[in-house]
């Protein structure tokens, strides 16, 4: 199915469809962001930036939320 088709599908889709689709692609992209996260972090592509935290933090350079 190529993407033409697809924006073809999805906006002739009822309302009620339409907001399952939508929430069902919304859990789709979390899982999809969820996973690469755990593949940066495997791969060790965040360990600059969690030391560069961990640093403030020990310097009191941090403010509650």
């Amino acid at each position: 199915m190529s993407l033409q088709e697809l924006e073809t599908a999805v906006s002739g889709l009822p309302q009620d469809q339409l907001r399952e689709f939508a929430q069902w692609f919304e859990e789709f992209l979390a899982d999809a962001w969820d996973r690469r996260i755990e593949s940066d972090v495997a791969a060790g592509r965040l360990d600059g930036a969690a030391k560069r935290a961990d640093d403030d933090f020990d310097a009191g350079r941090c403010t509650p939320l």
